[in-house]
């Protein structure tokens, strides 16, 4: 059997047979997910927002589900709606696209905030209301959503509270001009999507988000985490730093981050390089910060400089382990 890092390269390297040259942002992608969190990919169109959430799905071998969001989406379009059968006279649930494994809700920020609002249960409970009734929804459940930060005519920004749900935010970038004649070489003869095979099972990557938790933080390496995000707390350019619900994703998506490069612990430089995309969209620049083309990335950034990162720590690994356990790779 392969190791924890041997079956994370191999779904890294299955990803990218359609995602070229996007390698941090893939992992921190994957770390999202073997966390248990949701994944906001913000950037402008046509840069691949939507190939990454269908490569993972099926890389993962997980079902996938994709909701496009517009003004007249209802909530009921996304959770389910229970209809009356005449046949049998009783009331019937239809359940909705978010009875999946991973559910791509594209341009999130043109529904309306009732039905974003609609997914807040799911994403923090992982079970929806309706009819009286309490519907747990298949595990591992993620919502992989999608923004344009360009465009804002006919958007509903997302309010605070749902973005908090999200574990990371992550821009994909254009690509250089070597990968992206890479990539329409790949396009010749049909998309690589429809060549990719899937690696995992759904059982695999339950067992892969279980390794995950468990991977040891050293209790310098959780104050200097601490330090972080109580550092946005005190600055004087932001109106709201992050809050508890921001150590606990920053805590988890270095586990994950550790257990994908085959380590069994979490260096500061794991929570240092996971700062930007697990923090910065929880925060609030102040209005006059903002004039100054300030940016919440700036400023965490700043923060980071700030704060001393420990050196020379002992007993950083835990007793007796190497790294993650060995995970069967499913052919």
């Amino acid at each position: 059997m392969p190791t924890f890092a041997e079956t994370a390269q191999a779904v890294i390297e299955n990803i990218e047979e359609v995602i070229i040259g996007k390698r941090p942002q893939i992992l921190v992608a994957l770390a999202a997910i073997l966390a248990r969190g949701h994944v906001l990919l913000e950037d402008v169109p046509g840069v691949a927002k939507t190939m990454l959430a269908r490569s993972i799905a099926v890389t993962f071998g997980l079902t996938f589900k994709r909701v496009q969001c517009t003004p007249d989406l209802l909530p009921s379009d996304v959770t389910g709606v229970s209809i009356y059968n005449q046949e049998k006279r009783e009331f019937e649930f239809l359940p909705g696209p978010v009875f999946t494994n991973i559910l791509l809700a594209d341009e999130i920020n043109r529904a309306t905030p009732r039905t974003q609002s609609a997914l807040l249960e799911a994403m923090e409970e992982r079970q929806i209301s309706e009819g009286g009734l309490t519907r747990r929804l298949p595990q591992p459940f993620i919502v992989m959503a999608t923004q344009n930060p360009v465009e804002q005519e006919g958007t509903f920004p997302l309010p605070e509270a749902q973005l908090d749900r999200f574990l990371v935010r992550i821009s994909l970038g254009y690509p250089d001009i070597d990968q992206e004649a890479d990539m329409l070489e790949r396009l010749r003869g049909g998309h690589p999507l429809e060549r990719l095979k899937p690696i995992l099972n759904e059982k695999t990557v339950l067992q892969m988000q279980q390794v995950a938790a468990g991977v040891f933080v050293h209790a310098q390496v959780r104050q200097y985490l601490l330090r972080i995000v109580h550092g946005t707390r005190d600055s004087v350019k932001l109106g709201l730093g992050a809050s508890p619900r921001a150590s606990i994703a920053l805590y988890r998506t270095a586990q994950a981050v550790a257990a994908l490069q085959g380590r069994g612990y979490v260096t500061p430089d794991d929570v240092k390089k996971l700062a930007v995309p697990v923090l910065a969209h929880r925060l609030i620049l102040k209005p006059e910060f903002r004039l100054r083309r300030e940016t919440v990335q700036s400023v965490v950034e700043e923060v980071l400089r700030g704060v001393a990162a420990p050196t020379n720590i002992p007993d950083m690994r835990p007793p007796r382990q190497e790294g993650p356990p060995e995970i069967l790779v499913q052919g």
